[in-house]
């Protein structure tokens, strides 16, 4: 029997319903396929909370520049006038000559868009377009630097993963983890836990899974001043130098870091590079520590009893002074203590309230008991960093040892 035409058009308008719904969902789903893309899957407020970061961070960068002097004396509309061709001139500054044309061109043509103003009689929307198309060749340009740069700064990466342990050497007795993080690609942070010979020892067993007597566990965590690229190159010829004069002659350790200072302060631009650094030298047999604070954080000894101790002796930075002298300390290691070997970006992180986590908070989370490894202290250590720094964008490298003994 055949359909009414009621019947179908009903079914008619229920297929485009449906053809429709599914069309929707499709559209849903590229929509947050391209979300998922751009975002990388990171919510809403943590991207707020890392563009704020960033924001802060480039105005700091670009009011570095102002000269905020003529500045002060002014209020209201004035004072905002100033501060922004302040800002703008900074910004521009920071572009080669010919991205500043450029960049005026663009500016140029959004100004005479807006205002409808149009000298050689063009329409309005072609004004909008050669502005857009300059200010995106100007951001074409800035990316495909900006590209060019972190791949090299991969690159440096991965080279300066090479220059510290993978792993602690295995050492009886003895539980070791480390971790680092930088505040950009590259770190002039380092730190080291090797096996050496024993100074003075002529014929020295090679390291291996045991630990023959004739070798000693040297311990290194250093703080190269200043950030990034400069200070990454400056950590590796530390690596370089250490490594060298640690196994050339097998120094004893005031050799060692009078070999690093003189090193050091050749290469320090009077004084200017110059790196903090603690350095110990462990005898495992006996388990003697004797130990060296360059101007570095005093490392936290927590005993197994509770007791806190701090590793403080020392002397100035490497590379400030040629003939400096340092103080040499000396303790014995016991079965449940623990070392804690740090940073200064440890206990100068802040948080979104410019709150610095402070040694008064590390040393309580180190009185509470220790876990059952080095690798769980050092993991809980971390864990309550991040908490109390949250979204706050990181401003310093970051680098801890901790060693315990079984």
């Amino acid at each position: 029997m055949p359909h009414s035409p009621e019947y179908d058009w009903s079914k008619q308008a229920s297929n485009a319903g449906a053809n429709l719904g599914a069309r929707l969902d499709g559209a849903m789903r590229e929509v947050r396929s391209f979300w998922q893309r751009v975002s990388e899957g990171i919510s809403v407020q943590q991207l707020w909370g890392q563009f704020m970061a960033e924001a802060r961070t480039s105005y700091g960068l670009y009011s570095r520049e102002v000269d905020w002097e003529p500045v002060e004396g002014e209020r209201g509309a004035k004072r905002f006038w100033r501060i922004t061709r302040a800002l703008f001139w900074a910004m521009m500054m920071k572009l080669s000559p010919a991205r500043r044309v450029f960049f005026l061109i663009g500016l140029v043509l959004v100004f005479l868009a807006l205002v409808n103003l149009r000298p050689f009689g063009w329409p309005r929307e072609l004004y909008i377009a050669l502005a857009a198309g300059a200010l995106l060749f100007l951001l074409a340009l800035e990316l495909a630097d900006r590209v060019t740069m972190k791949r090299d700064l991969e690159i440096a990466k991965e080279i300066q993963r090479w220059l510290v342990p993978s792993a602690p050497p295995v050492v009886p007795g003895l539980d070791i983890a480390f971790t680092t993080r930088p505040a950009n690609t590259v770190a002039g942070d380092y730190y080291d836990a090797f096996l050496r010979p024993t100074p003075g020892d002529a014929n020295p067993s090679s390291s291996g899974a045991t630990t023959p007597p004739s070798q000693r566990l040297l311990l290194v965590v250093a703080d190269v001043a200043g950030k990034s690229v400069p200070a990454a190159l400056l950590m590796a010829t530390f690596q370089a130098s250490l490594h060298t004069l640690a196994f050339l002659t097998s120094p004893t350790l005031p050799d060692l870091v009078a070999g690093l200072n003189g090193y050091a302060c050749a290469h320090s631009v009077g004084g200017l590079r110059f790196t903090t650094a603690f350095l110990a030298e462990l005898e495992p047999t006996t388990r003697a520590l004797t130990y060296v604070s360059a101007g570095h954080n005093a490392p936290i000894l927590r005993r197994a009893s509770g007791r806190i101790e701090r590793l403080e002796a020392g002397g100035l930075p490497l590379g400030i002074m040629a003939d400096a002298r340092h103080d040499y300390g000396n303790t014995r290691l016991n079965s449940g203590d623990l070392l804690v070997i740090f940073t200064d970006g440890v206990i100068e992180a802040e948080n979104s309230a410019g709150e610095e986590y402070g040694e008064s908070r590390l040393l309580q989370l180190l009185a509470s008991p220790p876990s059952s490894s080095a690798r769980d202290d050092l993991n809980r250590l971390t864990t309550s960093l991040d908490s109390f720094v949250g979204a706050a964008r990181q401003h310093d490298d970051i680098t801890c040892l901790v060693l315990r003994c079984l």
